[in-house]
C-alpha cells in the first residue's frame, strides 16, 4: 500500500535526504532518543490524513502504491455494506464496514465511490477519499495496549460484520488454525476462543487440542468441560500476552499499515526472535507493510530469518543533527552468520552511538568500568551511550571494527602496543578495516616497521618495560606521532606498552583476569569511601578523553559515506 518514504536527512550533514522503497518489513534501529518512536507516529499521522503534521520533523513524504481500478474496486466490494434502517445515503456513496484495525471495534464510513476509486489510481492527488479507506486498516501498537489486545469481547451478530478480531477469528476457521499453531510452538499450549460466556468471546490456552470444531466452538456441556479445564489467557504472563496478542491483531485485524513501537516488549530473546520471524512469514509474499522500532536484534534476527523483504534503517541524533542510513541487508547477515561476530553480541551495535572493541574480555571490562567512573563525575567526561565489546585477539579487533563502521557505526579499536610486531597481511587488514585510504598504506606500513625496529634496539621487553617510554627522546616523539595519526582513524595504541600499565601506582601485579580482578579490588566500590579511585587528569583517564575525542568528532575519519 504504501510505496515510498522520504525522510527530511540523509546519512550525515551534507548528503542526500534519505528515500526508502518500502518493502513489506521496514524496521527501524538507532540508540535510545534516535527518534525511533517518533517516525511510526508521523507515518501513522500521514496514513491516516494524506498529509503530514507541521510538528514533523523525520518524515517528508508518504507516497502510495497507485492502485488498478479492478484491484480498488475489489477491495471495496469486499468491505461494502448494505445501509441500516433509516440510515440514508446519497447518490454515489457507499457505506463501508469492517471491524477498524486500531480500535478493535466494528466501523462504519460512507465514501464517495467514484472520488475513492479515482483517488487509489492517483494517490498523490490527496483530496481527502482514500485516507478514510486507508486509516480502517492502519494500526500502530505501543507498550500500553498491546497487554489489552486479548481481552475478552462481545460476540456481536456473527451473520454481520465481525464485532472485533475475536470474532473475526471465531468465525475463521483457517485463520484461527494458523493463530493456534503459531501460540503452541511458541508455548507448547492451545489458543482457543471459549464462547460459553453466552454473548461473549474470550481466549484460553489448553492442555489439548478440541476434539473438533464443535468442542471448541458449541455451549453444550461437552464445550463447556472443555473450556473449564482451560486457563484464561487474563491470568498468563505478560509476555504470553503480548505475543498472542500482536499475532492475533496482525492475522484477523488483517492491517495494511502495521506500526509497532518496541514488540519485544515483555518478551524474552528467543521469544522475540519467533515473533520476528512469524511476523515476518505472514507478511513474505503480502502487500502488506509493517514498520517497526525495535532495540532487539533478537527480534530483527527473527525478521530477517523469515525471508520476507525487508529494510533495516539506522537513526541517530547526536548534537541536534539527526542522521538516516539504509543498512545493507547483506552486511547484516554477515553479523549474523559469521561466527565470530555473533559470539560478540556486534549485532547490539545497531542499538547505541558508538561501539569500543578491545582485544579480550578484560580489557573490555577494565575500559568500561574507566569510562563508568568518568560518566559519574557528570561534568561531559567519558562515553555516553557506548557498547563495549571484546575480540578474541588484536587481529579480530579489525574484524569487527569494519562492519560495523560499514553500518555508519563509529566503531574504535583498542590495542596494546606489540601491533606494531607484525607488518605485511596483518597490519594491512588493520588500515584496510579502518578506511585509511590505499595511497597512505605504504608509508604506514613503513613507519610501523621503523617504530618496531627502534623498540627491538632497545634490547628490553618494551611491551611490558613501559612501551615508548624506553626509547630515546627522539624516537620516543616519532613513536607518538605514527600513534597520532592511527589515532585520526580510530585506532587507539595503549603507547605504555599493555592493559596493565595503567593505573601502576595501584600496585596491582598478574596478568588479564587475574590483574584485572587485583585492579578492581584496589580501585575500590563505594563511590564515599577514601580508598575509590575518582578520574584524575592523567593516565588511562585522558586515554578515554582521547577517545571520546574522535567519536564525538562529527569530522572524524574512517567511517565511509
Amino acid at each position: 500500500m504504501i510505496d515510498k518514504i522520504s525522510l527530511k536527512f540523509g546519512s550525515s550533514t551534507g548528503q542526500s535526504n534519505l528515500e526508502i522503497d518500502v518493502t513489506p518489513i521496514t524496521v527501524f534501529v538507532g540508540p535510545n532518543n534516535s527518534g525511533k518512536s517518533k517516525v511510526l507516529i508521523e507515518i501513522e499521522f500521514f496514513a491516516r490524513r494524506s498529509h503530514g503534521s507541521v510538528s514533523d520533523v523525520i518524515i517528508k513524504d508518504l507516497v502510495y502504491t497507485p492502485l488498478s481500478k479492478k484491484e480498488i474496486e475489489e477491495e471495496i466490494d469486499k468491505i461494502t455494506s448494505a445501509p441500516n434502517t433509516n440510515e440514508h445515503i446519497s447518490a454515489g456513496t457507499v457505506i463501508l464496514a469492517k471491524v477498524n484495525a486500531q480500535s478493535n471495534q466494528a466501523s462504519r464510513i460512507s465514501v464517495d465511490k467514484q472520488g475513492l476509486i479515482d483517488e487509489a489510481q492517483n494517490p498523490t492527488t490527496k483530496y481527502g477519499y482514500y485516507s478514510p479507506f486507508v486509516s480502517l486498516y492502519t494500526l500502530r501498537l505501543n507498550g500500553t495496549n498491546r497487554l489489552n489486545l486479548l481481552k475478552e469481547q462481545p460476540a456481536g451478530d456473527l451473520q454481520a460484520t465481525p464485532a472485533n478480531h475475536l470474532a473475526h477469528l471465531f468465525v475463521n476457521n483457517e485463520l484461527r488454525q494458523e493463530v493456534r499453531r503459531i501460540i503452541f510452538d511458541a508455548f507448547g499450549k492451545y489458543y482457543v476462543i471459549d464462547p460459553t460466556n453466552i454473548g461473549k468471546l474470550r481466549i484460553r490456552l489448553a492442555d489439548r487440542a478440541p476434539k473438533n470444531e464443535r468442542e471448541e466452538k458449541g455451549w453444550e456441556k461437552e464445550s463447556v468441560d472443555y473450556h473449564s479445564q482451560s486457563t484464561l489467557i487474563d491470568v498468563a504472563s505478560d509476555g504470553v500476552k503480548a505475543f498472542s496478542g500482536i499475532i492475533t491483531t496482525l492475522l484477523a485485524g488483517d492491517p495494511k499499515i502495521t506500526l509497532i513501537d518496541e514488540p519485544e516488549a515483555f518478551l524474552h530473546p528467543g521469544l522475540a526472535s519467533k515473533l520476528g520471524k512469524e511476523i515476518g512469514r505472514s507478511l513474505r509474499n503480502s502487500k502488506k507493510r509493517l514498520f517497526v522500532s525495535t532495540h532487539s536484534s533478537s527480534f530483527l534476527m527473527g525478521c530477517i530469518q523469515s525471508g520476507a523483504p525487508l529494510n533495516i534503517v539506522r537513526l541517530t541524533y547526536k548534537n541536534e543533527i539527526p542522521t538516516a542510513r539504509l543498512l545493507p541487508q547483506d552486511k547484516i547477515l554477515h553479523l549474523m552468520r559469521h561466527p565470530l561476530l555473533r559470539s560478540t553480541g556486534v549485532l547490539n551495535g545497531l542499538f547505541y552511538e558508538t561501539v569500543i572493541v578491545t582485544e579480550a574480555d578484560s580489557d573490555r571490562a577494565f575500559y568500561q568500568e574507566i569510562n563508568e567512573r568518568l560518566l559519574s563525575q557528570n561534568n561531559g567526561r567519558g562515553i555516553t551511550n557506548c557498547l563495549f565489546i571484546n575480540a578474541q585477539n588484536k587481529q579480530t579487533v579489525w574484524d569487527i571494527v569494519r562492519p560495523l563502521r560499514e553500518l555508519g557505526i563509529p566503531a574504535i579499536g583498542i590495542v596494546d602496543i606489540d601491533v606494531v610486531k607484525e607488518g605485511g597481511q596483518v597490519f594491512t587488514k588493520l588500515l584496510e578495516n579502518t578506511f585509511i585510504p590505499q595511497l597512505n598504506h605504504q608509508a604506514f606500513q613503513n613507519q610501523r616497521k621503523t617504530i618496531y625496529d627502534a623498540l627491538e634496539l632497545t634490547k628490553t621487553k618494551w611491551k611490558v618495560a613501559g612501551g615508548i617510554n624506553v626509547l630515546d627522546r627522539e624516537s620516543k616523539e616519532a613513536c607518538s606521532n605514527f600513534f597520532d595519526q592511527l589515532e585520526e582513524y580510530g585506532i587507539f595504541v595503549v603507547r605504555n606498552g599493555e592493559l596493565e600499565s595503567w593505573l601502576k601506582y595501584l600496585g596491582a601485579t598478574g596478568h588479564g583476569s587475574n590483574w584485572l580482578i587485583e585492579i578492581f579490588e584496589k580501585m575500590g566500590e563505594t563511590p564515599d569511601a577514601g580508598d575509590y579511585v575518582k578520574p584524575q587528569n592523567d593516565d588511562v583517564w585522558m586515554f578515554m578523553d582521547s577517545i571520546q575525542k574522535w567519536l564525538e568528532n562529527k569530522n572524524r575519519k574512517g567511517i565511509p559515506q
